[in-house]
């Protein structure tokens, strides 16, 4: 049964008029940091193609380690196409609530110091720089990462799906001497990432904590084999600056 219900989802797919298909295109929101800089948190929300079902996912990640905080990601998907968005969101955020209240993370929103949409078609998507905080003129040396995207082992799950891709994200030296240095590389493709056929970089969030050193969140969008066309989701990079 388990083949065959694949087997009628391959054929659809393949079949489908290239017109019709439309992937699903995840919404995202940085919901910001706890008041110490220690977690990040964002959330990725929006109705599933293919069965028109609502999801919520949020996601709390330790800033110097770039782990996810315990018992988390959070997902929530409602399983009935009658439901609506804000009920899969609402409960994501309660459950989210045990964690870092949603009101510390507005207060400590940070500052989105660069952002390039999925749908920005003339921005570099594999690089970005930006001055870490909105002062002019600067005060801080600039802020630049360069993702790479790197062909490995093809996953059992993914193998009528052709290539998938994983990611290395560098982040450049700025100052005269300042090696680059790779701050993320993947040596395999973990399940929760689907079968990814490619990244961008979406966006640069930092904060400056204060009493704590200051830290930063590099937003990757994923562009994934989804029912319809391909998925688009995201992951967070973290680090300190």
């Amino acid at each position: 049964m388990r083949e065959f219900r694949f087997a009628l989802f391959l054929f659809a797919f393949l079949l489908a008029p290239l017109a019709t298909r439309a992937g699903d295109m995840a919404a995202v929101e940085v919901l910001g940091f706890s008041s110490d800089g220690s977690i990040f948190a964002f959330e990725e929300y929006g109705i599933q193609d293919g069965s028109g079902f609502p999801y919520a996912n949020r996601f709390y990640i330790e800033t110097a380690t770039d782990s996810f905080v315990a018992n988390t990601p959070i997902r929530v998907r409602l399983d009935d196409e009658r439901a609506r968005l804000e009920e899969a969101r609402d409960q994501a955020k309660t459950r989210g609530q045990r964690i870092v209240a949603d009101e510390e993370l507005r207060r400590n929103i940070g500052f989105r110091a660069g952002w390039n949409a999925v749908t920005e078609l003339s921005a570099d998507p594999h690089r970005m720089m930006v001055n870490p905080r909105p002062i002019m003129p600067p005060l801080d040396e600039a802020l630049e990462f360069r993702l790479e995207e790197l062909v490995l082992g093809e996953p059992e799950r993914c193998r009528h799906f052709g290539p998938v891709a994983g990611f290395r994200l560098l982040r450049v030296g700025a100052a005269a001497g300042e090696e680059t240095r790779i701050v993320h590389e993947d040596s395999s493709i973990p399940s929760s990432r689907g079968c990814p056929l490619g990244y961008r970089i979406a966006g640069i969030q930092t904060f400056h904590p204060e009493g704590s050193a200051p830290v930063y969140a590099v937003l990757i969008a994923i562009r994934q084999v989804g029912f319809e066309g391909p998925d688009h989701r995201f992951l967070a990079v973290t680090g300190r600056l």
